[in-house]
């Protein structure tokens, strides 16, 4: 009996010691697969704003609900809009105003692709479904700006972690791109997924009137604490191996940190500063637009300006918006005329409305694509917001010293 228990330990062993060494060649062989390098043929490469565009994420307009009206949303809107949030917090945005945005998304699309750019579009959700975690309660908003959320560094994709909760499970839209592309040899990296706890935002930050906004953005107090890192993409703007980021509403200095040692040594992270009163995404303040071409927002000059001229940069103040009062703009300002998207550097695409910058830009050299968005630009994003640049064809260099 005891000679047959020790030739079933030893059958027992033999077998677990196979199965052990076939697991490991798997292994093995999975890792071979895994270091691969990247393909050639990689579809994501962009390192500025304006070298030829070839593949581009478009958002979408469809199901976009007006988000909750946290405290966070509150000091991220203007006193006129506060009714509304109050009002439809959690619902859809007026159906016929999404049904026009959408139409003109569509046009901008099937402009793109007569240029010969490649157009990618998320996925379809429903935002008004409400969700909770172990820390708030909120319903989603949309997948319209991609530029918010996805920041392309070289080869890789760069998923922000947010600062609202209404756009927590934003990343779920765009995940069946980025998986494709990641099949491809992209490089994907998710930044840390904040808790958006209540420590996260100051409960109490005071907003009253504009002057407000002015007197706490000049003492550098914002809604967003420092409790964890937090950033929305649209803060940063890249240049080659420098890429420049503002301190803002929605981008906390921790969230800047996180960016630097994350793409540190190849690029370099700059803080830079405006005289603006509510300062969220940086893309309608300093748009850079070419080597060395600066759009900078005349209304929230730059503190650091003096720095771009001597480094030999042309700084461009472009003219005041035509935009009339009465449209509703309820996430964003009238400057989202100089919210341009560049094809090249000899071709922008331009809002249809906005004579005076087409105008600008004529005198510049630059070839305008005149596009209606007037309707989407009520969502909060003019054409760099409503799109995120995939791949441009051009390579990393140097434009500021």
């Amino acid at each position: 009996k005891l000679g047959r228990v020790f030739t079933g330990w030893v059958q027992r062993t033999f077998q677990s010691t196979q199965a052990a060494t076939a697991s490991q060649n798997a292994c093995a062989a999975d890792d071979n697969k895994a270091t691969s390098p990247v393909p050639k043929d990689c579809p994501v490469c962009s390192y500025n704003e304006w070298d030829p565009l070839e593949e581009v994420i478009v958002g979408r307009a469809e199901n976009a609900c007006v988000p909750p009206f946290s405290v966070e949303v509150k000091a991220n809107t203007y006193e006129k809009y506060w009714g509304f949030y109050q009002k439809f917090g959690g619902q859809s945005f007026p159906k016929d105003h999404l049904k026009k945005a959408i139409a003109e998304i569509e046009e901008m699309c099937n402009i793109l692709k007569r240029e010969g750019v490649i157009v990618k579009r998320p996925d379809l959700i429903d935002w008004s479904v409400k969700y909770k975690t172990p820390d708030f309660e909120s319903t989603g908003m949309y997948a319209a700006m991609p530029r918010d959320i996805l920041l392309v560094v070289g080869n890789e994709i760069i998923e922000a972690p947010m600062a609202w909760r209404a756009r927590f499970f934003e990343y779920r839209a765009y995940r069946r791109i980025i998986k494709d592309y990641f099949n491809c040899g992209a490089k994907w990296t998710t930044a840390p997924k904040p808790t958006m706890a209540d420590e996260l935002y100051d409960q109490d930050y005071p907003i009253r009137s504009v002057e407000d906004r002015h007197k706490l953005a000049a003492q550098g107090k914002f809604v967003t604490t420092e409790f964890e890192p937090c950033f929305d993409a649209a803060d940063f703007i890249r240049a080659g191996r420098d890429i420049f980021v503002q301190r803002s509403q929605v981008t906390n200095y921790m969230g800047i940190e996180w960016m630097r040692r994350h793409l540190a040594p190849d690029y370099k992270v700059h803080i830079v500063s405006f005289k603006d009163p509510n300062p969220m995404h940086i893309d309608a303040t300093f748009n850079i637009i070419g080597p060395g071409l600066v759009l900078s927002n005349p209304d929230r000059p730059c503190h650091q300006i003096e720095l771009f001229k001597k480094a030999g940069w042309t700084v461009i103040h472009p003219p005041v918006p035509l935009i009339p009062d009465d449209h509703p703009l309820w996430m964003s300002s009238k400057w989202l005329s100089m919210n341009v998207l560049m094809l090249d550097e000899k071709r922008v695409m331009v809002d249809a409305n906005e004579t005076s910058i087409q105008k600008m830009f004529e005198n510049l050299g630059i070839s305008t694509i005149k596009v209606n968005i007037r309707h989407a630009n009520s969502l909060g994003g003019g054409f760099h917001c409503w799109t995120c640049d995939i791949r441009r064809r051009g390579t990393l260099q140097s434009y500021f010293d």
